[in-house]
């Protein structure tokens, strides 16, 4: 498949002045999306598009290596410390073709040795077979979609399993040998009680994942969500839910490392992890996005083509655009990540990922210390826990 390498001119963040070269390049992981579900879910904001009964799974796979063609030259020698595969659900695709592609995306970028390989998966979509061939494939973990196991929950959200489907679903990752899983689970879901909340919670701990997804539903624009607000609990009731989830999460040994996410001890997701710490990762696929570090200083995100039909089109480019970051940006890019970790970074890695010099925080770090919002602790930039309740104010403070 010949494309070309984007219909749209690089976007510059204004004039800005000469950037040091980066120490060294961050690691590197490649994010591949796969845009189809079964049914879009009604407060669903992500690029997913309802399937038709026979996937394009042989087309898919050659566009998405061709799109990661195109963005080699970014990989600078680097191996993929991770992948992950979302969606959409990405377990609607075979075996054979996601075997296709792994074995298509190695002969072009070398696999580190410990590589974490993640698959999104509902458990509308869990069929013990495809799983077991998931797992010889090499993929190494999954992140299953459970958001609630009561019925009514599931069926106001727009679910297309049952709270059994997803016990089974969390059963059979096990039986097929995958020791390390995610469950996605929300909270604040319509007429939720705080004992629904925890009832839901319990379940999940119940079922040992190694890994837990745990946040709050929001309504987002352009979902039917949004147009069609569903009954949502009082703020004091969220707030007695995030307290007591947090309690009892915490009880039995899941400790939160960012915002909604809790593992196990050494369980953290290390695609995730590379995200949240300003490391590179190629995006491939509809909608996809990627942030891709160069040695001379340039940070640049990209964005894909949104539509699949678009994206499967040879007339048309998979890259939709990209933008240099500039400098007065890269504070507020890197923070928007980092002081999501609840014990934030070391200090130092600001320097390493942007090239900017720490000192030029150093105005907008004194007045979020002194709100009491990020901690004051010279080698670290963590936010304290009222700054992790606050996040987008704390934000502020880096805003130019």
């Amino acid at each position: 498949m010949t494309r070309t390498s984007s219909a749209q001119p690089l976007i510059h963040g204004g004039a800005q002045p000469p950037r040091a070269a980066l120490p060294q390049l961050p690691p590197l992981a490649l994010y591949i999306h796969i845009p189809w579900c079964v049914r879009k879910c009604p407060y669903c904001d992500f690029n997913s598009h309802a399937a038709s009964p026979v996937l394009p799974e042989e087309e898919y796979v050659d566009a998405l290596l061709a799109d990661l063609d195109q963005d080699l030259h970014a990989a600078h020698g680097r191996e993929l410390s991770s992948i992950f595969f979302g969606g959409g659900t990405p377990s609607l695709f075979s075996a054979q073709a996601l075997g296709r592609l792994l074995k298509g995306v190695e002969a072009r970028i070398p696999f580190a040795g410990d590589i974490e390989i993640t698959l999104e998966a509902n458990p509308g979509t869990f069929e013990q077979e495809k799983f077991v061939a998931y797992r010889q494939l090499g993929i190494n973990r999954l992140s299953i979609g459970i958001q609630s196991f009561q019925e009514e929950k599931l069926k106001a959200l727009g679910r297309i399993h049952t709270g059994g489907e997803a016990v089974r679903a969390a059963d059979m990752a096990r039986q097929a040998g995958f020791d390390n899983f995610n469950l996605d689970l929300m909270h604040g879901l319509p007429d939720q009680s705080l004992e629904d909340a925890l009832d839901d919670l319990r379940q999940a701990i119940a079922l040992k994942p190694t890994h837990l997804s745990w946040y709050q539903l929001t309504l987002e624009p352009n979902t039917v969500f949004w147009n069609q607000p569903p009954t949502l609990p009082e703020d004091d009731t969220l707030w007695d839910i995030q307290e007591a989830g947090q309690a009892l999460l915490a009880e039995h040994g899941y400790a939160q490392y960012e915002v909604s996410a809790y593992a196990q001890p050494g369980r953290a997701a290390r695609h995730n992890l590379n995200y949240w710490s300003f490391g590179d990762f190629i995006g491939i696929g509809a909608g996809a996005h990627g942030k891709l570090s160069h040695p001379d200083g340039r940070i640049v995100r990209t964005w894909k083509t949104r539509l699949p039909k678009d994206y499967l089109n040879p007339a048309k480019s998979f890259k939709a655009g990209e933008k240099a970051l500039g400098n007065d940006e890269l504070p507020f890019e890197f923070l928007m990540n980092a002081l999501r970790l609840t014990e934030g970074v070391d200090a130092a890695l600001f320097a390493q990922r942007t090239g900017l010099a720490l000192d030029s925080l150093s105005e907008g770090r004194a007045e979020a210390e002194q709100s009491g919002l990020l901690q004051v602790e010279p080698t670290r930039l963590a936010a304290t826990a009222r700054g992790q309740l606050f996040l987008n104010d704390l934000l502020q403070y880096f805003l130019t």
